[in-house]
């Protein structure tokens, strides 16, 4: 099937579907498409199902499922569905069992080099790991999707985002175990507009730097979002020893409720089952914005600036913050080495360290990035 999408070079305007009433099963599909031409169409109608017992990839890649890579020009549409089958992998894991040797499970659909996509009217259910992922990609337009999975499920971000320029994600609901969406090394111009999120672990900038890594994040905005019952809020994380930097970020008009670490930038992140050794060097966080936040958060400290001692964190701003305790009683503000200002009403106040000898720049995004001009 996919092969119709990418074949006969000479014809413009290939289209392929999968009939609603139909019911496929299908194992690790890799779709090429660098030197093809004219613009490809996808309707999936129907489902299709991965195979659920995991040594079928036994002698296949088991990092990806459904993959394109150097595609250009591809809408997939039509309503249908996608099916990890991630149960048994799930069980697997050594996220939810420590004796169990941490071993790589398919990304359920990614794109990798592609240009110029629009993914539309999309459900994907029960990934065995990441459900969705864009890597090196060049502007890209997803809208209308639907991501479920159970919130013990490990790994199971919903979209992930990674060394892409030029993305517009709205309009979509994500219910995972891990990120609703992520955006991680050498992303840029990204705008996520109008999405639910959760459960899960929010909308996460990072993580940044691990094993020493230079990298960067730069003009993110995210501009309407509704998140309940998530382990995060709107979340930057990086480890110490990295380099690089994470800046003009946006985060606007959201609305949380029992929500648990709303707002938090981390630059000591640590996910290793043993501590992390101190570094000196660290990703620069600067010229973040945290503007309409309301809502209900699930833990005691709602605002966290956790930021390094060698790059402390520069130009962050709130304005109009509400978020007091879900079950009542006070919440606070956490600082460390977090420069910035406040402007309205902020709740719990802000912390930041000398705040008034900062001039903050005038870096917020334009309402609409030019996401084609990339």
């Amino acid at each position: 099937m996919w092969q119709a999408i990418v074949e006969e070079p000479k014809q413009i305007g290939k289209r392929a579907w999968l009939d609603r009433f139909s019911w496929y099963q299908m194992q690790d599909q890799d779709v090429p498409g660098a030197t093809r031409l004219g613009h490809h169409d996808c309707l999936i109608s129907g489902t299709i199902v991965a195979p659920r017992d995991p040594e079928v990839w036994h002698d296949l890649n088991k990092r990806k499922w459904i993959y394109f890579h150097g595609v250009n020009h591809l809408s997939i549409d039509g309503g249908g569905k996608i099916d990890g089958m991630g149960q048994e992998w799930w069980s697997r894991s050594c996220k939810h069992n420590y004796t169990n040797p941490c071993k790589p499970a398919p990304t359920a659909l990614t794109f990798h080099r592609c240009k110029n996509l629009k993914i539309s009217n999309l459900m994907l259910i029960n990934s065995q790991k990441m459900h969705m992922a864009f890597t090196s990609c060049r502007r890209v337009v997803a809208s209308h999707l639907k991501v479920l999975a159970p919130a013990t499920s490990p790994n199971t971000d919903g979209i992930h985002i990674s060394a892409t320029t030029g993305v517009e994600i709205s309009r979509s609901v994500i219910r995972t175990g891990d990120d609703c969406i992520s955006i991680v090394r050498n992303s840029s111009r990204v705008w996520i507009r109008n999405i639910s999120c959760g459960p899960g672990h929010g909308i996460s900038i990072g993580s940044l730097g691990k094993s020493n890594a230079w990298e960067k994040i730069q003009n993110v905005k995210v501009d309407g979002a509704y998140l309940y019952n998530t382990d995060n809020g709107v979340r930057i994380k990086t480890w110490q020893g990295g380099s690089g930097f994470a800046s003009n970020i946006t985060f606007k008009n959201i609305l949380m409720e029992n929500v648990s670490n709303p707002i938090i930038i981390d630059q000591y992140y640590c996910d290793s089952r043993n501590p992390c050794k101190n570094q000196t060097s660290a990703v620069q966080v600067g010229n973040i914005s945290f503007i309409n936040i309301e809502g209900t958060s699930a833990t005691e400290e709602t605002i966290k600036f956790a930021c390094s001692d060698t790059s402390p964190c520069e130009g962050l701003y709130l304005e109009n913050i509400f978020l007091p305790s879900y079950f009542g009683g006070d919440t606070r503000s956490f600082c460390w080495q977090a420069h910035g200002s406040a402007q309205g009403y902020v709740y719990p106040p802000a912390c930041f360290s000398n705040s008034s000898d900062f001039i903050r720049q005038n870096v917020l995004l334009e309402p609409n990035p030019a996401i084609n001009s990339v």
